[in-house]
């Protein structure tokens, strides 16, 4: 059954290995399945910091959206477009915020009141707004002035992992971000000296998006002598890290903030316990009894739950236990475009109306 044609916005490459950029390739795949036509606008990929020629052209292809054509916008682009450009686009519009760009770490504050205030205007110009997490929602509701009745919560996905797991020896610790400040690699690195008298390995896999952060992160690993135990591992191949989350004993991502994180959910699928940082929307995705949830920025308290782990095998299962079990009630990507489904379906009879 054809429902009819959306346009999906995106900028940059879409094959990108990011949560982000992930969640939206897999959303377009399972909206053509459901019967849509899905055509995917390519948007420039300086986002969210475009050079005029790349707001231009963006905005350009937004307006040759048909009117009666909704489109939705991926939120590294519509937090930052131009807002008068975005009311000049005549299709009905559906913007799709993993996080607020605002909330992005490293930012001045003049920078941060920019964001937050054309990601407030361009809201005011939207038909709905999809989320990752009930996190996200009440962001939008009490710092952006979004209407409660406007917010879609979409959940991400997730694919139930195939074949047996065969943790390594010593332990394998595994973190996955990309290496960005709000990942929080660095504060995991100054963790992991805490526990060196410990035995394990670590591997953070992320693409090195931010160079000068990259450097950082690598010369921080030579000065705290974990060259032969930490690899900065950069981008991998799905079947590589597949691969990784079966080796793994413990997965650790010290985040200082989180719209919601697919990577959690993909440790809870693999029965990995689960250290991460009380920050965004992480509590709502990893559940009490899977892991340790410390302060961000405090790479003491995040040994500490290291150690916890690693010193004692029958905390650690019974944190395996309740990891997997939470994964395997984890919604499929299907689901989560069902719901986007009905929310393009509830935009077009709004307009029609």
């Amino acid at each position: 059954m054809t429902r009819g044609r959306i346009a999906f916005a995106v900028p940059g490459d879409l094959m990108t290995l990011t949560g982000g950029y992930i969640y939206d390739r897999r959303v377009m795949q399972e909206l053509r399945d459901l019967g849509w036509t899905v055509d995917h606008i390519a948007l420039p990929a300086g986002f969210p910091d475009p050079s005029p020629q790349d707001m231009a052209e963006a905005l350009q292809l937004l307006r040759d959206v048909p009117q009666d054509q909704p489109v939705i916008i991926d939120g590294l682009a519509f937090g930052a477009l131009d807002p008068a450009g975005v009311a000049n686009v005549k299709a009905p519009i559906i913007a799709l915020v993993h996080h607020p760009l605002a909330k992005e770490s490293g930012l001045s504050a003049a920078r941060r009141a920019s964001l937050h205030n054309t990601e407030q205007r361009n809201m005011s110009y939207v038909s709905k707004v999809l989320v990752p997490s009930p996190h996200t929602g009440q962001i939008l509701t009490s710092d952006y002035d979004v209407p409660a009745d406007m917010i879609v919560i979409a959940r991400p996905g997730i694919d139930q992992p195939h074949g047996p797991a065969h943790t390594m020896k010593p332990p394998l610790i595994l973190s996955v971000g990309i290496q960005l400040p709000r990942k929080g690699h660095d504060v995991l690195l100054r963790a992991l000296s805490g526990i060196a008298d410990l035995q394990w390995q670590a591997v953070i896999v992320g693409a090195a998006l931010d160079q000068d952060h990259s450097r950082l992160l690598n010369d921080l690993r030579i000065s705290l002598a974990f060259s032969d135990r930490v690899t900065l591992a950069g981008q991998l191949a799905q079947d590589e890290l597949s691969g990784l989350y079966k080796q793994a004993t413990i997965f650790a991502l010290a985040t200082r903030y989180e719209g919601y994180g697919i990577v959690f959910d993909e440790a809870l699928v693999h029965g990995l316990p689960i250290v991460s940082c009380d920050a965004g929307a992480v509590a709502d995705t990893v559940p009490p009894r899977a892991g340790r949830l410390v302060p961000p920025d405090d790479p003491a308290a995040f040994a500490a739950a290291l150690r916890a782990l690693l010193s004692d095998a029958d905390v650690r299962q019974a944190c395996a236990q309740a990891s997997l079990q939470a994964g395997q009630q984890r919604p499929g990507w299907h689901e989560t475009a069902a719901i986007i489904s009905d929310a393009v379906t509830q935009t077009l009879s709004e307009q029609s109306r």
